[in-house]
């Protein structure tokens, strides 16, 4: 560097204040004082206009026309499956500012991102340090920039990891329930090696196959790489200094130009828009920077002037060969040179930049000129709705028709930015939390390939609702949803619920043998699905709600966290504390518990009071009935619970023996009770056989678990049958005590009998074909299949994705029994245990590719996506996350069932069961009338009884759909 005088120092200083000054006033920069408030990620105080809308919307669907399913990468320009560091920060941006400009939901965001991010966290990366310059973005594999697979790779780019550094930042600000998985990947990149001397240092491989560090980032995107570095604790003084530079004057304005070039250091030192841009949306442009970039707006502005041509340079993709150019202000001794990044000029290409002009005229909302280079390119969106073209060529006045990420991503960057009120995106004071809804003042518009973002919660109170909750937690339902109260805006008596005393001895862990430990990734998923159980816990009462959008809870739904919880402490998910404490507070709710009729559980209970409600919530204080089903879930988790941690057996011994079996077993046979309401207003009970197909056998083997003779429920006897995709699915038992109504095919129950009880020969059965319908629907028409009951936050609430139903193949019914257009989903629950009963399937490694990012890990898995559109099923609810957990847990147990015999027939149950007569219906003998069953074809429960052989001959026709039908289900 040439020595300079310090009189000639001094005397440029005192110049470039004055100047600067002068351009501060001319291009004033509004940067509001940052606030408690008005800087959070979903505070928009000002929302987009119509028009501004249409120009999100337009840019938003690049990333969806060039999503990557496989990966969860964009494509770096239109159809080219590349792409660099730098392009997935972009996205990374683009995603965020969709969240918020509520261009997605929640689910599709978290899809979008838990996909993202775990395949970034298993790149392969250039020498084990830091990501490759360049992947394919539709397998993840390094590459290079033809898109030609490497081995080892080109190394790695500095300013890319700046760049990526700073949407980090911004992921973690505005959701930080991936904090700890972003910290988890920075953690495992080695980015010191990309610093040195406080500078920024790439790494390319020369020709002998060795790794060359070398220096990157000049004036503008130095700074900007060094600030993404520091968010993250990494320091880079020397490069986010500004020197060494020096102030070029063109067309009579003084630039800063880096003394850098490429003669001396075989580097481009060019002059762009999009380093000030980004800086001054994403940092907030201060001092010397925003001078520099109202220097930079100003030059252009003065070419404008004096050549009539519109101006807006910055580096830009082209749709013609070279494919890639700079458009500068300044470049290596040039002005206005248009080059390649190895210098090559080609000014006949240089072009008006979309993304620059979006960039001036909402970073200087004032400037006249600003606006008027941005009117020339703000409706540039390509006619077949890919997004914006890259810009405007100078020469031939033809738009520049590259589709890329970085201009779209830019442009949604830079309106969330306009959104927010002109507040920097990183540069905040507080954050917000994404719970899956942004603030009041965020854009209403919804796009049209996102039918079902607009939410509606059903609440208690809602004197319009329709509600018909939690029927998955409530399978033999088929009551009339109640009419909800008028609106009461009281909010409940919470009680509070002191859990009982601590236990003799508690373990530190259950006796459970696991054959390995979760890998990463499942740890991740088993992590994700016990937060549903964190964030919907009462502490208070000590009960978790059966669903997210609901502050109720049924039998099952509370057996599911029982199971949850189990799987959880026994996957070392929490800690033996945690597991304790939990157990204890909840055996105490469920002692407190108001029992119908002084008999059994009711149906449903208010989690916060513990009054009995009914399906929408309204409370009814004489309780409505008992469901013989939950009754069994329970059953089930309160057993495993015995076996496995028998220091609780005293505590849940108490519980069932408070308990009368009278009605609900009987003559061998399950019933459950319902309450009618007649017209002279007298509430009238009525006790009738439970008849749900899967629900029954399930119930009926828990029952068996505490000897109770119900052979009449159990799995065997004679199943009616119905062709569906040439395959015998079995519809309902063959019983003349009952009459069926709104009888439906889903393979939930019977996945969770195979998780915990095994597949015994005549489950078996009908497991097989349930699941081979499945498979070959998927073989046929290409359309993943996991037919399941789920609850969704807004009408219908809930679906039954049926395999027959209404003696009609794969059609959606609502609670009511009628058909939901284009209303099937996906199960995520279903996915997963399906993937570890029959793990060797390849059908069932396709469906768990398919949902495996279907989570928020704040809030637990989605309940799933639909077949029609593949967008994510809006719904939280303790059936899927419970089933997620205990599918991991039978994983590493060697697939053996989650039910374990017991060891001990001594326990107080045992004993009151010996005394007879109890006037309240146990067993008649003191023995269990199931037993665990090791032979050839795995472990099972098996009944301790002769059974009737099961049997399928009776066949009901369901109407098939075949290739010349509509493709809906139906005809």
């Amino acid at each position: 560097m040439i020595y300079k005088p310090p009189q000639r120092k001094l005397l440029r200083w005192i110049a470039l204040f004055l100047v600067g000054t002068f351009l501060q006033l001319l291009f004033y920069i509004p940067i509001p004082v940052l606030s408690q408030n008005s800087n959070s990620c979903s505070n928009i105080t000002a929302p987009l206009t119509p028009e501004e809308q249409t120009y999100a919307r337009g840019a938003w669907q690049y990333f969806v026309k060039n999503y990557q399913p496989a990966t969860g990468f964009t494509n770096s320009t239109g159809g080219y499956p590349s792409g660099t560091l730098w392009d997935m920060g972009n996205y990374l941006m683009a995603l965020n500012a969709a969240r918020w400009l509520n261009l997605t939901d929640q689910a599709d965001f978290d899809s979008r991102l838990n996909k993202f991010l775990t395949t970034l966290n298993s790149l392969k990366l250039f020498e084990d340090a830091l990501p490759n310059k360049v992947y394919n973005a539709a397998n993840a594999q390094m590459v290079d920039y033809g898109n030609n697979p490497l081995e080892r790779g080109l190394g790695w780019s500095a300013l890319d990891v700046g760049r990526i550094l700073a949407a980090f930042d911004v992921i973690r600000t505005c959701h930080p329930q991936y904090n700890d998985w972003l910290k988890g990947i920075v953690a495992k990149w080695q980015v010191a090696r990309s610093l040195k001397d406080g500078q920024l240092y790439g790494a390319t491989v020369l020709p002998d196959n060795k790794t060359l560090l070398v220096q990157e980032g000049r004036l503008g995107y130095e700074e900007y790489g060094a600030r993404g570095y520091g968010l993250w604790g990494f320091s880079a003084p020397k490069a986010i200094s500004l020197e060494p530079f020096k102030l070029v004057e063109i067309n009579g304005v003084q630039i800063p130009v880096d003394t850098r070039d490429f003669k001396s250091t075989n580097a481009n030192n060019y002059v762009v828009s999009e380093s000030y841009i980004l800086d001054g949306i994403e940092f907030g442009l201060q001092g010397e920077l925003a001078d520099f970039a109202a220097r930079v707006l100003d030059v252009q502005k003065r070419r404008y002037d004096t050549t009539g041509q519109l101006t807006a340079v910055t580096e830009d993709n082209i749709d013609q060969a070279p494919y890639f150019l700079y458009n500068t202000v300044y470049a290596n001794g040039v002005n206005w040179a248009t080059i390649t990044d190895a210098n090559q000029p080609y000014p006949q290409f240089r072009s008006i930049s979309t993304k620059a002009a979006f960039g001036w005229r909402y970073l200087f909302p004032d400037n006249a000129y600003a606006q008027k280079v941005f009117d020339a390119v703000k409706d540039l969106r390509s006619p077949d709705d890919s997004g914006y073209y890259a810009g405007i060529f100078e020469e031939s006045k033809q738009p520049n028709k590259a589709l890329t990420g970085n201009t779209n991503g830019l442009i949604l960057e830079i309106l969330y930015y306009k959104a927010k009120g002109n507040h920097p995106l990183i540069a905040s004071a507080s954050v917000s939390v994404s719970t899956g809804k942004p603030s009041e003042n965020a854009s209403p518009t919804t796009p049209s390939n996102q039918p079902n973002s607009t939410v509606t919660t059903p609440t208690a109170n809602q004197p319009n609702s329709t509600v018909t909750t939690p029927t998955a937690n409530q399978p033999n339902s088929t009551v009339t949803t109640p009419t909800p109260t008028p609106a009461n805006t009281s909010k409940p008596t919470e009680v509070a619920v002191a859990p009982i005393p601590p236990v003799d001895s508690p373990k530190p862990s259950s006796n459970l043998k696991l054959d390995r430990p979760l890998s990463i990734i499942e740890r991740r998923y088993a992590e994700a699905a016990w937060r549903y159980f964190q964030a919907n816990y009462h502490s208070k009462s000590g009960l978790i709600d059966d669903r997210s959008d609901f502050k109720g809870a049924t039998l099952w739904g509370l057996g599911d966290y029982l199971a949850a919880l189990h799987a959880a402490r026994s996957l070392d998910i929490i800690t033996p504390k945690e597991f304790d404490q939990r157990t204890r507070h909840l055996l105490a709710a469920l002692i407190k518990l108001p029992l119908f009729a002084g008999e059994l559980p009711s149906r449903g209970y208010d989690t916060r009071s513990l009054q009995s409600v009914d399906y929408g919530g309204n409370a009814i204080p004489e309780g409505n009935g008992w469901s013989a089903l939950d009754l069994g879930r329970m059953l089930a988790g309160l057993y495993n619970l015995k076996t496995c941690h028998p220091e609780y057996t005293a505590a849940v011994d108490k519980i069932v023996l408070d308990w009368s079996y009278l009605r609900v077993v009987r003559e061998g046979i399950l019933s459950s009770a319902t309450v009618t309401k007649e017209e002279d207003g007298r509430s009238l009970t009525r006790v009738n056989p439970v008849t749900r197909l899967g629900y029954e056998e399930y119930a009926a083997r828990a029952f068996q678990l505490w000897g109770f003779n119900v052979d009449g429920s159990a799995v065997g006897g004679e199943y009616q049958t119905a062709s569906v995709e040439g395959v015998k699915v079995p519809v309902q038992r063959r019983r003349t005590d009952t009459n069926y109504k709104n009888q439906y095919t889903v393979s939930n129950p019977f996945l969770l009998y195979a998780l915990e009880f095994g597949l015994d020969p005549q489950m078996r059965s009908l497991f097989e074909p349930i699941f081979q319908a499945q498979a070959e629907r998927y073989r046929r028409t290409g359309t993943l299949t996991a037919s399941a009951t789920t609850l969704l936050d807004r009408k219908p609430y809930t679906v039954h994705s049926t395999i027959t139903g209404q003696g009609e193949p794969w059609v959606a019914l609502g609670d009511d029994g009628q058909p939901i257009p284009k209303g099937r989903l996906v199960s995520t629950a279903v996915a997963f245990a399906y993937n570890v009963l029959l793990p060797e399937n390849k059908y069932t490694q396709e469906l768990l590719q398919g949902t495996t990012d279907l989570y928020n890990p704040l809030a637990g898995f989605y309940e799933g996506f639909y077949e029609t559109t593949g967008k994510t099923a809006v719904g939280f609810t303790s059936s899927t996350n419970s089933m997620i957990l205990q599918s991991l847990l039978y994983k590493v147990m060697n697939r053996q069932p989650l039910i374990r015999p017991a060891n001990s027939m001594k326990s107080p149950w045992w004993q009151e069961v010996t005394k007879g007569n109890s006037g309240r219906g146990l067993p008649n003998t003191a023995t269990q009338q199931t037993h665990l069953i090791s032979d050839s074809s795995g472990s099972y429960w098996a009944s301790s009884s002769e059974k009737t052989p099961l049997v399928t001959g009776t066949k009901v026709e369901a109407r098939e759909q075949g290739a010349g039908s509509r493709g809906d289900g139906k005809e």
